[in-house]
């Protein structure tokens, strides 16, 4: 019997047939928090800002006192909320689909089988070589894909490989959890 979470979907782990193996199991890079993150200390700084001159020009005026704090709490929860969001969002990759499961108050899971898949790419920004993150793109004949492009992706060439492994080798070598191939020392 699967798991039932108020909040978020359903661990994908309770989606897994029995001859089913999971091969990669994955959050996205905290690099795709970065932009969230920096704009809430922008309007956190600019709130703080505001306050002072506006204290240092006109003194205490409550009702200006009042819309920047909640304007800071705003920015607080909205931040909060996207890094619940990230972590709750999960990349699974099985020797049979690949899967994603995200959403809080809505949840939703949605999937692709392997042998679906037609053509696949990584892509790495310079932003992505530095911070170590890239885009894994995978098109399946004809269709439009919910996983056609996921950004943020830790380690691209790793899963790359692992899933070409799979698609393409012989499915008993796929490597699991991310981990480098015995003999082999990831820098």
């Amino acid at each position: 019997m699967g798991r039932f979470d108020m909040f978020g979907p359903r661990h994908p782990d309770d989606y897994l047939i029995p001859s089913e193996r999971r091969v990669i199991r994955v959050r996205r890079h905290w690099a795709f928090l970065l932009w969230d993150l920096l704009t809430t200390v922008g309007i956190l700084v600019g709130v703080f800002v505001v306050y002072g001159l506006s204290v240092r020009a006109f003194g205490q005026l409550w009702l200006l006192d009042s819309i920047l704090w909640y304007v800071a709490v705003f920015a607080v929860l909205r931040c909060g909320w996207k890094v619940l969001e990230w972590w709750i969002e999960l990349v699974v990759v099985t020797d049979k689909r690949f899967m994603i499961a995200n959403g809080i108050l809505a949840p939703k899971l949605s999937m692709m089988p392997i042998s679906k898949v037609t053509d696949m790419s990584y892509l790495r920004t310079p932003g992505g070589q530095l911070l170590g993150y890239g885009t894994l793109r995978v098109e399946s004949a004809g269709q439009k894909q919910d996983l056609e492009k996921v950004d943020f992706l830790p380690r691209p060439e790793e899963v790359f490989d692992t899933v070409s492994e799979l698609i393409f080798g012989e499915k008993q070598q796929g490597r699991t959890h991310m981990l480098p191939p015995a003999g082999r020392k990831r820098a």
